[in-house]
């Protein structure tokens, strides 16, 4: 690479260390065995909305790295051809000033070889690429990367039986220029009737049945989804809010200030458009300072830390105390004079000193909301508070922007009242109901039994029960102000509380709850666990193999004989034949309690996860102290690996590079590289059946 190359580079690279605190591509390595002699070794890359990685096509005289992949020699195979790779997007790119190709979502890489071993081998490559979007890129990556192949049963006869037109043909082959595709319109081959591959590109999906990783990590699609969900979340925090004491006041006043103040309409609209991206720049700084201090393995810890959820516990209950009236929680009355002081300078500066002053004065109504989504996008890693504080104060600073642009409707809006009270104590319930969450967090990772099934859903029945109470105006709060009726709109809201209620009520005999499946302990963690009456028979079918050695049915969703360490689970496998699926969860685990509820329970998943699989569930947040002689450092992390929950842990990163909970792989007998794929949170079950049923064909192949 010449000088020019490596300066464009470096710099490129060095506005971007934050990016590089993710990683936007995902890669899978899978094997198509088109014949017995002949193979097609893929390499797909999932990216993240708005990056791409380059084509294998780049100018010499760019300073782009394109993909490429240089195999090691060996007596095993020869390759047919150059790396081959779908059309790709050809397009300007800023970065560099030049039109470039590259590929975006998901792109297949393809070699084709020619298997010349009779025994099984492994092909080794180095993977070389780059990835970036409009505005930055990371430094070029190089991965290690190889593929398992079992030896051609008919290798002599197939070199005994080669024609020369057969000899002119893979002649042929080998010379098809790099990147140009001639069946990249669809290759379909089947090979013993069994084994269909179909692939059209980059624009179609590729459906493979039966073959090693076909489907590269479906856990990306639960990624965004749950970032999409921590986003309408702290969106509608944003809005609640908005309507509180502290808040909701400030619209017409601020958007007053700025049309009187403004020598023109247009100015004053443009003042209060700076005002409401200066609140979302505030709070986003919060969320990029978080991520910034702690970073995605920090988080995740600290999602789960039993400690951390006792203090946010104590911290709710404290929170919703206050919200009810009985005590104001500000910030140190300096920092507020100061931020107001410097509102007076004027120009953009005043304008966003004068958020910051509103940002700290609406502190004690917005705190407490700030406080419980950044703990839920904790679970999101590295992009979850950025993601939050956007939809927060996206929703915050909306009205100021849409009110200036439209004064009139200020008259529309709700005077201030007694109304803007009653919100803060609704937010006091769900704050006190939430906090129980974190309580139930801590009990399940000790395993300490403070908080069972039932004593959790007896508690949330009497706080909705006591919501619907007030809003039906059977008691009032300290700064409640005197009312002898009750709104239509309090109405409404106290037959939805009720019905919750009522919904609530059978969970105490057992039922599932699938609503809110995320929120309280399993079933399995509770005095009934199959309500009261009721035998495991007479809830769940389950099987007439007799319990596992080793095997903690009693601690495991539908009483599956699931084993919670990974060599009891493989003895066990190798014992039956059968493959392992390795469920790396939590106790704490949001996404796994809705996984085992809502995906599992379906009768045809629940069947294969009883009957076709060995379960191996590994809880990486299990306080229990490893033996002395047990302990050790991890070579993967620099950690000390102390409890059980860390070995897990560490075992996830090490082996799947990966620390994110829920995440499911399945496994042979003999390696540590998924069957096909893995997969994370995801409530498609008809995705999640077809993955097993994949990885279980894969299985039985082999």
């Amino acid at each position: 690479m010449n000088l020019y190359r490596i300066l464009i580079l470096l710099f490129v690279s060095f506005g971007t260390l934050q990016a590089q605190m993710y990683d936007p591509v995902k890669w899978k390595y899978s094997v198509n065995r088109t014949s017995d002699t002949e193979a097609e070794l893929l390499m797909t890359a999932t990216l993240e909305e708005g990056w791409h990685v380059y084509s294998i096509t780049i100018p010499e005289s760019s300073p782009v790295i394109g993909t490429s992949v240089i195999f090691e020699e060996s007596d095993g195979y020869k390759l047919i051809g150059g790396l081959i790779e779908p059309t790709p997007v050809e397009e300007y790119d800023p970065n560099f000033d030049e039109v470039l190709k590259w590929h975006k979502k998901k792109v297949t890489f393809k070699q084709k070889v020619k298997v010349k071993s009779k025994e099984d081998f492994a092909v080794k490559a180095e993977l070389t690429f780059m990835v970036c979007n409009e505005s930055m890129c990371l430094p070029p990556d190089y991965l290690d990367i190889s593929w398992d192949l079992k030896g051609a049963k008919l290798v002599e006869k197939a070199q005994e039986t080669t024609t020369p037109a057969d000899k002119d043909e893979e002649a042929d082959a080998s010379n098809i220029a790099p990147g140009v595709d001639p069946e990249k319109e669809v290759i379909d081959y089947a090979y013993d009737g069994e084994d269909t591959t179909t692939y059209e590109g980059d624009d179609k999906k590729s459906e493979d049945k039966g073959l090693v990783a076909s489907d590269p990590n479906k856990g990306d699609k639960g990624t965004k989804r749950s970032m999409l969900s921590i986003f309408i979340l702290s969106f509608l925090g944003g809005f609640a809010a908005l309507l509180t004491p502290c808040v909701f006041p400030m619209i017409p006043l601020t958007v007053s200030f700025f049309t009187k103040k403004s020598k023109t309409r247009a100015k004053g609209i443009s003042n209060a458009i700076i005002y409401g991206i200066s609140i979302i720049f505030l709070y986003t700084t919060l969320g990029f300072l978080i991520t910034w201090a702690f970073g995605s393995d920090a988080l995740n810890e600290f999602s789960t830390n039993p400690y951390v959820n006792i203090a946010f516990f104590v911290l709710l209950v404290v929170f919703a105390i206050s919200f009810f009236g009985a005590f104001e929680i500000t910030l140190p009355s300096s920092w507020i004079n100061k931020s107001d002081q410097a509102s007076d300078k004027g120009g953009i500066l005043g304008i966003f000193f004068m958020a910051s002053t509103l940002a700290l004065v609406s502190f004690s109504c917005t705190g407490p909301i700030i406080g419980t989504l950044l703990f839920e996008a904790a679970t999101g890693g590295v992009q979850g508070p950025l993601i939050g504080m956007f939809g927060f104060s996206l929703a915050l600073a909306l009205p100021f922007a849409l009110f200036a642009a439209f004064p009139g409707w200020l008259n529309s809006m709700p005077k201030s009242g007694g109304w803007l009270n009653s919100v803060k104590v609704v937010l006091g319930f769900l704050e006190l109901a939430f906090a129980f969450k974190f309580l139930s967090n801590a009990d399940l990772v000790w395993d300490a039994g403070w908080l069972l099934r039932e004593h959790f859903i007896a508690i949330w029945i009497a706080i909705f029960i006591l919501l619907t109470a007030y809003l039906l105006g059977m008691f009032r709060m300290p700064h409640d102000s005197p009312s002898d009726k009750v709104s239509v709109f309090k109405l409404l809201m106290s037959v939805l509380t009720l019905y919750f209620v009522i919904y609530l009520i059978p969970g105490m005999w057992g039922a599932p709850l699938k609503m809110i499946s995320a929120f309280p302990p399993p079933l399995s963690y509770a005095e009934s666990p199959y309500g009261v009456g009721n035998s495991a028979g007479a809830v769940i079918t389950t099987s007439a193999e007799p319990i596992p050695e080793g095997a903690s049915p009693d601690h495991c969703p539908h009483r599956l004989n699931c084993f919670e360490d990974f060599e009891d689970g493989l003895a066990y496998a190798k014992k039956v034949n059968k493959p392992i699926l390795i469920d790396f969860t939590g106790k704490a685990c949001v996404n796994c309690r809705k996984m085992e509820a809502n995906v599992w329970s379906d009768p045809r998943v629940l069947k294969i996860l009883r009957e076709d699989v060995v379960l191996v569930s590994l809880y990486v947040d299990i306080a229990t102290k490893l033996p002395e002689d047990e302990q050790y450092v991890s070579e993967v992390t620099g950690k000390k690996i102390k409890t059980i929950g860390n070995k897990w842990s560490e075992f996830q990163i090490k082996y799947f590079e990966n620390n994110s909970q829920p995440q499911y792989i399945l496994l042979d007998h003999d390696s540590m590289v998924p069957l096909n794929g893995t997969t994370a949170y995801d409530p498609d079950i008809e995705f999640y059946l077809n993955w097993l049923e994949e990885g279980l064909a894969i299985f039985h192949e082999k």
